[in-house]
């Protein structure tokens, strides 16, 4: 893998230590290195006599990548600005935050959701479960792999712990299941797994967004724009990607009865929607999101499944996953 080498190792131990300095008390700093992920305290170490020197310490034989992973940990903790620009130009842009709850593979009604615990942001479904898929596992740095939802889907289904090769086919056609025979996004599905399982997921049909209402009882209006994703990777680093299959009618609405009796006039051009559909992506891209659309009309030619895989490889490589490839 490569790692970005713009800023000394130094710089990001000196960014590190003053970000837990600034946030993070005397009495509570034991505690806080041993959550990043740093050893117990040792009996010579005390912070009270330096903060900054105490977390220097716990630092110093650090590699690179450690470093990174405890950085981000930081900033997830601490929203500290300085220490979130100098991973940036690490090249560092990741999604913050955890990964908490994937909704996914929705192949039947919306699921009702509701938050028993609102502080811990604690969900349940309580209605329509049994037409989605919810991953309820921590997400490692690698990402979510397709070997970590196969684990995941034979401890649901143990029917298929004997048998490797019957729980990727199971889970597969699960997948393919909740694209309800969308032949655009099929397409990209089965291209995706033709590169094999020992890549990050394609995960269709994710409830990125989530407005509990139904349009009908908001009359018309929309709090949530698209909230079902096509497809999402979730690949090193907290690097996320949505992958999104535009069709006609992301960019125009169905044209009226007077102007549908006219040859080839079944749409009309709709800026306001596709105003809309932008301003979405800007939201995800600066989130953290990378947001990658593919034109229902790339599909349709004899050259799609070419395309599809080169798009896919590029993707993975920038990403770090060169090994697989």
């Amino acid at each position: 893998m490569n790692l970005p080498s713009g800023v000394p190792v130094f710089k990001l131990r000196d960014a590190i230590a003053e970000a837990l300095w600034a946030h993070v008390k005397a009495q509570r700093l034991a505690a806080v290195c041993e959550y990043l992920g740093l050893d117990p305290q040792q009996p010579d170490e005390d912070p009270y006599n330096s903060k900054r020197s105490y977390v220097h310490a716990r630092l110093e034989d650090k590699p690179l990548p450690d470093l990174m992973a405890i950085a981000r940990r930081v900033v997830d903790e601490y929203g500290d600005d300085d220490l979130q620009q100098l991973l940036a130009q690490m090249g560092v842009h990741g999604v913050s935050g955890e990964l908490k709850n994937l909704i996914f593979a929705a192949d039947g009604p919306k699921p009702q959701i509701v938050l028993p615990d609102s502080i811990s942001n604690t969900i349940r479904i309580v209605k329509n479960e049994q037409y989605c898929l919810v991953y309820d596992q921590p997400l490692e740095d690698h990402g979510l792999s397709w070997q970590d939802l196969v684990t995941w889907w034979v401890r649901q289904h143990p029917e298929h712990s004997g048998d490797p090769t019957q729980a990727r086919t199971s889970l597969r056609e699960r997948l393919r299941r909740s694209l309800d025979n969308n032949g655009a996004e099929l397409l990209v599905f089965d291209t995706y797994l033709k590169l094999g399982f020992d890549f990050p997921a394609l995960i269709p049909q994710i409830y990125l967004h989530y407005d509990p209402y139904t349009m009908i009882e908001l009359g018309g209006a929309n709090h949530l724009a698209r909230q079902r994703m096509d497809f999402l990777l979730l690949m090193n680093h907290r690097a996320r990607a949505v992958i999104e299959i535009d069709g006609i009618q992301h960019y125009a609405r169905p044209a009226g009865r007077a102007a549908a009796q006219q040859p080839g006039a079944g749409w009309l051009p709709d800026p306001a929607r596709y105003a809309s559909m932008v301003a979405e992506d800007r939201q995800l891209t600066l989130q953290g999101y990378e947001v990658y659309r593919i034109g229902g009309h790339e599909l349709c030619d004899d050259t799609a499944a070419e395309m599809l895989t080169d798009f896919f490889v590029r993707l993975l490589r920038r990403h770090g996953h060169t090994d697989l490839i």
